[in-house]
């Protein structure tokens, strides 16, 4: 963005210009976007667009970012409760894989749509910065855990990276498959099989 929406509205402009901008790409898909009819339909000059963003490319990139942010968020309070002893790893582990698989593999056309282009921006620092950042989060809730549940392994760097990244990487294949087994209980049955086999002791 050029200018962070520091005031409520700016903050309400950048709003509208989301809103718009996945309405457009909810009726005439991403090759119907244009900065021209974002500005259009959230009613709004050009001229206003570009004072927040300098490209649609850099409109749906903020718009990747919030949802990511978002689920981080999500995410993040899962562990706390973990953490806090409310609720068991296993439980805890399936409850942050079930948000996993809605935000990054189901939800309507638009979430696709905009999911999917996220899927192709891997490589962008704040893409690579939130997935980092997520890693550490579940690296300090495991250490607290390990203390009560013996059974885990430590939570190294290359253990967390496997884990984290398998489960990321089989949502992302589902989503870019349009697999029918996203959003069934089998689905997460196994993801959840898989990382809690991976990091407990045998």
């Amino acid at each position: 963005m050029r200018k962070a929406p520091v005031q409520g509205r700016a903050q309400h402009t950048v709003r509208m210009i989301f809103k718009a901008t996945a309405q457009i790409i909810e009726q005439e898909g991403l090759a119907g976007l244009s900065t021209n009819k974002i500005a259009r339909t959230a009613g709004f000059s050009v001229g206003t667009l570009y004072q927040y963003f300098p490209s649609k490319e850099a409109v749906l990139h903020a718009m990747i970012v919030d949802e990511r942010e978002r689920v981080m968020a999500e995410m993040q309070a899962v562990l706390v409760e973990v953490m806090a002893g409310r609720e068991e790893p296993l439980e805890g582990l399936r409850l942050r894989i079930r948000a996993l698989v809605q935000a990054f593999g189901l939800g309507n056309s638009l979430n696709r749509a905009i999911v999917k282009l996220a899927w192709q921006m891997d490589h962008v620092d704040t893409v690579a910065q939130a997935q980092r950042e997520g890693a550490e989060h579940i690296a300090i809730a495991w250490a607290q855990v390990q203390a009560r549940e013996p059974g885990l392994r430590p939570p190294t760097p290359a253990l967390l990276f496997v884990a984290t990244r398998a489960v990321i990487g089989t949502i992302r294949a589902a989503s870019l498959e349009n697999s029918p087994l996203l959003g069934t209980q089998a689905f997460e049955d196994e993801l959840v099989r898989m990382v809690w086999e991976l990091i407990r002791e045998h």
